[in-house]
């Protein structure tokens, strides 16, 4: 199982660092935002294999907010064999934003020692997650206390989750909607920079 993808291959010894990008996004839209975080990662940033009308996503949708399960199960599959099949021996990252981080969510909550870092810009888990172990995991999650895709009650109760699980949780929020925002970025940054314990 595999997707279109952009791959810089980094240097020896770095992390892997998975960038999802939005509805209607691509293969193209953080791969250099990525490589600007980390030059020394692998940067692997793969284009979502479903459309809807002409838009790329990772998994479907039957509307705003309402997910079908049944795809996102294929897809959270897909995609954990997609980032497993780099044999990759040092550390593991991802950031997604919008459906980018939905599916990054969803395969960190079934797959939860896959990902070392998650930086989760504006998910929607529109379901109550089961529990999992998470400690020791470094998570961000970003929101706009206006965002009219996804609630800020949402956003405070995925947050409340993620702590719950153990994970190391930082948490960004801004008083706009959907769109990213430079603390956000910044966020971001910090989350992927700080340094790897040996």
């Amino acid at each position: 199982m595999t997707y279109a993808a952009k791959i810089h291959d980094g240097e020896e010894g770095g992390p892997l660092l998975l960038a999802l990008h939005a509805t209607g996004g691509d293969e193209s839209q953080f791969f250099d935002l990525a490589r600007g975080f980390l030059p020394q990662a692998k940067v692997v940033s793969p284009r979502g294999d479903v459309s809807e009308q002409g838009a790329a996503r990772f998994f479907r949708r039957t509307g705003e907010g309402v997910y079908d399960m049944a795809d996102l199960s294929r897809a959270i599959e897909k995609m954990a064999t997609f980032v497993r099949s780099f044999r990759h021996d040092g550390p593991v990252f991802g950031f997604g934003y919008s459906n980018g981080a939905n599916i990054l969510a969803a395969t960190q909550m079934a797959h939860p020692d896959l990902f070392d870092r998650v930086g989760l810009l504006h998910p929607l888990i529109p379901w109550a997650p089961e529990p999992v172990d998470l400690s020791g995991k470094h998570v961000l999650l970003t929101a706009g206390k206006r965002d009219p895709i996804t609630p800020w009650r949402d956003s405070e109760r995925l947050r409340v989750w993620y702590a719950s699980q153990g994970a190391n949780v930082r948490h960004v929020a801004h008083d706009g909607g959907h769109e990213l925002r430079e603390q956000e970025i910044a966020g971001l940054a910090a989350l992927l920079s700080d340094p790897v314990p040996a």
